[in-house]
């Protein structure tokens, strides 16, 4: 897999030396989504689907593909019936990464770092690559020291002028997904996030990183106590103020 990044303007790959930026800014452990989560009866389907497209169906798919595309991110379909093409990730991770040290942004050791959130990564595949490779390309891009199991791919789509979410299951195909889609991300984009509370697999962290997210809980928690508190502050001193003006007692 190669490997593209529009994080800035610039265009880069694996092969080239790229400067990444990391963000420390403070970002919250529990945002609500602005999207649906949707069950896996769509996975069910695409797989349904992909037993039945025989390779002239597949000729004809990446033919529809690169007419429809308006940018230079075509399918290329090789003589085997594999065929490659480009996808494009956005990272939504809403806790701290661990970099190994030598890495991107003259890291040493392992520290802990925010990726940008919402910056969009282009990665070349084959339609034999599976969402786990997808999710390990992403995190050796990145040089990220934590468990691949820790993150989750999912798929972004609207419907009925609803924005809803399914994650996908490590075995499952992006580029066929991409290709059955169409080039619009509108219709389709795929989207890298941690795996949901309930899933997470805490025993995959370390103790250093579980006391870092301990203490951002602790910076979080201060910050709403004050945010409160001052709220509260300025209540109190508009009807003190309101009550001394009508002459009441206060």
């Amino acid at each position: 897999m190669s490997w593209t990044s529009t994080m800035s303007s610039g265009y880069s790959s694996l092969e080239e030396d790229s400067e990444e930026y990391f963000f420390t800014a403070r970002t919250s452990l529990f945002k609500k989504p602005s999207v649906k989560p949707t069950n896996l009866k769509d996975v069910e389907k695409e797989k349904e689907l992909r037993t039945h497209l025989t390779c002239e169906d597949i000729r004809q798919k990446v033919e529809q593909y690169n007419t429809k595309s308006r940018d230079h991110f075509k399918m290329t379909l090789n003589t085997n019936g594999m065929y490659t093409g480009f996808i494009k990730v956005q990272l939504d991770l809403r806790r701290p990464i661990t970099v190994k040290g030598g890495g991107v942004g003259g890291v040493k050791g392992q520290e802990a770092f925010y990726l940008p959130r919402g910056s969009i990564n282009t990665l070349h595949i084959s339609s034999t690559n599976t969402v786990r490779q997808v999710i390990e390309a992403l995190l050796k891009k990145f040089t990220v020291a934590d468990n691949p199991a820790k993150f989750a791919l999912f798929k972004r789509f609207s419907r009925e002028d609803q924005v809803y979410t399914c994650k996908l299951s490590e075995e499952e195909n992006p580029l066929f997904l991409r290709l059955v889609a169409g080039p619009s991300t509108d219709t389709l984009s795929f989207v890298l996030k941690e795996q949901q509370t309930g899933e997470v697999m805490w025993d995959a962290f370390s103790i250093p990183e579980l006391q870092n997210f301990l203490r951002i809980l602790d910076k979080e928690e201060q910050d709403q106590i004050c945010s409160i508190t001052r709220r509260y502050n300025a209540y109190r001193e508009k009807l003190e103020e309101a009550m001394r003006a009508t002459g009441g007692p206060g």
